[in-house]
């Protein structure tokens, strides 16, 4: 007979029959709900970009190319331009407010069927980990397999045209999902959404050796990931009065949709002191405020930092402002989510290494490079077609600077928390034997 200490927890997906097959209903709920919002972001935000109006029923696929990208997949631009031309073209760009909203919705329905005790085992964590990876993989290959098309570029110039048509050399571009990429980023996406939406919840269940973890690493993960849901409620309120007051209200919906996690996380790195290279160049440009368009056009890349900006419009200095008041709450919340025993110092160790990663991360994800160029009988680029933009942080300058700020939040947020009532010291989870 096995003593009680060695029973599974009656919610343990193992422990009754059918356990498995309801996590796996869990899963498919979760992979469908997260591909379903990111499908109708993609499509709004693309919508009102002007997309539907693409020849040949290609509206569909293009939704498919930007689902693929913000689930972490690779899309291949592709240019042809017959033997007498070249044409080239390369995209590397996340939509992040698509990524968000599939991030949102599959993590929150993950967590859902976990929030029932404070540990668990391995095994079963893993049980509800492999369903929802592998579904995901699964749709995520579905996608791919529907994210292709080739587009015929109209020149603008008639002469350019017909010698193009008599020649074979009419330019086209297109674009394809890389499955076997797509799979390996996507991978990395969903493991990485796992990780996190473990990280910040304080009703997820953790295995047991990894409880006494949860006072370091909890309070300041949930806190960085609060201040980044902070910038985006932020922007998605200066992007509404900017679509009510200035006109153009379908391209700046199309930013929201598509972008707009993009442009307040690379603004939360300016105020930080961050900086970054850029240049924007031909007739495309980024889905951004004319300031920062100005400041990156030119022949060359460009520093991009808030005295550069400063230079042309003396309000940038107010990205200083809101980060130092938003890093402030986040100190503070990290501090009354934390027990109370928990000293300033150690709040500003754990902000401070929470919020370098959290920079680390958006400049990998915000940092963009688009490319299409178009020569004709070798005399080089068809000004017209051809178009740069690119866009890289200065990572040591970034993330060292998240530390220092981090340090700083962390330690006032913990004075500043001092006479808030908090919890005491974490209590003892219960001994779990595996029998």
């Amino acid at each position: 007979m096995s003593s009680p200490s060695s029973v599974s927890s009656p919610s343990s997906p193992n422990s009754a029959p059918g356990g498995s097959a309801r996590a796996w209903r869990d899963a498919l709920v979760a992979v469908v709900a997260g591909f379903a919002a990111m499908a109708a972001v993609a499509a709004a935000g693309l919508a009102f970009a002007g997309a539907t109006g693409l020849p040949g029923g290609a509206f569909p696929r293009v939704v498919a190319a930007v689902v693929v990208l913000a689930a972490g997949g690779s899309v291949e631009v592709t240019g042809v331009a017959g033997f007498l031309a070249d044409a080239h073209a390369s995209l590397s760009v996340l939509p992040l407010s698509v990524s968000l909203a599939g991030a949102l919705t599959a993590g929150s329905l993950f967590l859902r069927p976990l929030h029932n005790r404070a540990v668990a085992r391995p095994g079963e964590l893993m049980a509800r980990v492999v369903p929802l990876v592998l579904l995901w993989l699964l749709a995520l290959s579905g996608v791919a397999l529907l994210a292709r098309q080739t587009f015929g570029v109209t020149t603008g110039d008639s002469l350019v045209a017909d010698l193009g048509e008599l020649l074979d050399s009419s330019p086209k571009v297109g674009f394809r999902a890389a499955l076997p990429s797509t799979l390996v980023f996507g991978l990395l996406w969903i493991l990485g959404l796992v990780l996190v939406a473990l990280l910040i919840s304080r009703r997820a269940p953790l295995p047991v050796r990894l409880v006494r973890f949860h006072t370091a690493v909890r309070p300041a993960a949930f806190a960085t990931v609060a201040l980044l849901l902070a910038y985006v409620v932020l922007g998605l309120g200066v992007g509404l009065v900017v679509a009510a007051t200035r006109g153009h209200a379908d391209r700046t919906f199309a930013v929201i949709l598509l972008g707009l996690p993009n442009l307040v996380w690379f603004a939360l790195t300016l105020g930080l002191g961050g900086a970054w290279d850029g240049r924007a160049a031909g007739p495309f440009g980024l889905p951004m405020p004319q300031l920062l368009d100005e400041v990156l056009r030119g022949p060359h890349l460009t520093r991009v930092d808030v005295a550069s900006l400063a230079q042309r419009d003396p309000r940038a200095w107010w990205l200083v402002a809101v980060a130092a008041v938003l890093l402030l709450g986040a100190g503070f919340l990290a501090a009354v989510r934390s027990p109370a025993h928990v000293r300033a110092w150690q709040h500003a160790l754990h902000l401070s290494v929470a919020l370098a990663l959290a920079t680390l991360t958006v400049c990998l994800l915000v940092s963009l490079q688009a490319r299409f160029g178009l020569s004709l009988l070798g005399i080089g680029d068809v000004g017209w077609l051809d178009a740069t933009v690119v866009l890289r942080p200065v990572l040591w300058r970034n993330v060292g600077l998240a530390l220092v700020w981090g340090a700083l939040a962390g330690f006032l947020g913990a004075l500043l928390a001092r006479p808030v009532h908090r919890r005491g010291l974490v209590e003892k989870p219960p001994e779990i034997i595996d029998g």
